[in-house]
């Protein structure tokens, strides 16, 4: 059986962009607020895979000073008409912000991740916070790193797994929340939600 490959998710969202962006998503309320809650009036956030930008604009129309990212042009470029603004095209691998932001979401997005390069990436998105600042993520729950029915790449961790691989790269406070849900592919899903501080 062939390794799962994550480039198959780039290439579903290359060729689906504009569907996937135009859909009828609307931002998670309450994780949102919370995370918002937290952060000073005008805080700098780095929405970390932001697909077709919903929930950055929602944070934008919040004050929050926003920069917004993805792995994805042809996303990215969705995502700029959605909040009138650039979107960075960078993969997760290429991180080298270094203590820039308040606080990263990335909301469905570390999900696709490979579980290899998982806590080398998850230590890039640690440095790029500022010492003091926050992660809030959502992890889909597995066992075993696999595919979708749409051929998207996911990693797939045990809540366990995730919070070892959290605090070996460097996180502190670590929390993790589960909560049954759904997601595009409207399969029902166990999500992984995570919180967590860059030292300070």
């Amino acid at each position: 059986m062939a390794s799962p490959d994550p480039d198959d998710t780039l290439a579903f969202y290359r060729d689906h962009a504009a569907t996937y962006a135009a859909r009828d998503r609307k931002p998670p309320t309450a994780r949102l607020a919370a995370f918002v809650h937290r952060l000073p009036p005008g805080a700098t956030v780095l929405d970390l895979g932001c697909g077709g930008g919903h929930d950055s604009l929602a944070m934008l129309e919040a004050g929050l000073d926003i920069t917004a990212c993805d792995g994805s042009q042809e996303l990215a470029r969705e995502a700029e008409i959605r909040i009138g603004r650039k979107v960075e095209v960078i993969r997760f691998q290429e991180i080298v912000w270094l203590d820039r932001f308040d606080g990263i979401w990335a909301e469905a997005s570390l999900l696709h991740v490979p579980r290899t390069e998982l806590a080398d990436v998850l230590m890039r998105v640690r440095r790029s916070l500022k010492p003091g600042g926050f992660l809030h993520a959502s992890f889909k729950a597995g066992e075993a790193e696999g595919h979708d029915r749409f051929g998207r790449y996911y990693n797939y961790p045990s809540a366990e797994g995730l919070r070892s691989l959290l605090e070996e790269a460097g996180w502190s406070d670590v929390k993790i929340g589960e909560a049954d849900g759904g997601g595009y592919d409207s399969e029902p899903t166990r999500w992984l939600y995570v919180e967590a501080m860059r030292p300070a």
